[in-house]
C-alpha cells in the first residue's frame, strides 16, 4: 500500500511528520474540522491528536527520490 508523508502543525507545538497510508490520511481529512481526539496510525507508529490543536496538514509529493540531489 502507498505511503504518504505528512506534516501536521499543532498549536504551541513543533510538527509532527509521518507516514501514512492513503486510507489513513482519507480518515484524518474527514476528522479535520471536528472536535476531540483522532488517533492516526504510521509506519513508525500512533499519534493521537486533539483536533482543536491542528492549525495545518501539509501532504508531501510523493515523488520518486534516489540518490543525492544536485546543487545548481
Amino acid at each position: 500500500m502507498a505511503q504518504q508523508r505528512i506534516s501536521i502543525g499543532i498549536y504551541a507545538s513543533a510538527p509532527i511528520v509521518l507516514r501514512v497510508s492513503e486510507e489513513e490520511l482519507s480518515r484524518l481529512h474527514q476528522a479535520l474540522g471536528t472536535e476531540g481526539w483522532h488517533e492516526i496510525t504510521g509506519e513508525d507508529g500512533t499519534v493521537k491528536l486533539n483536533l482543536q490543536h491542528v492549525l495545518w496538514l501539509k501532504v508531501d509529493k510523493d515523488e520518486a527520490r534516489v540518490g543525492f540531489g544536485l546543487g545548481g
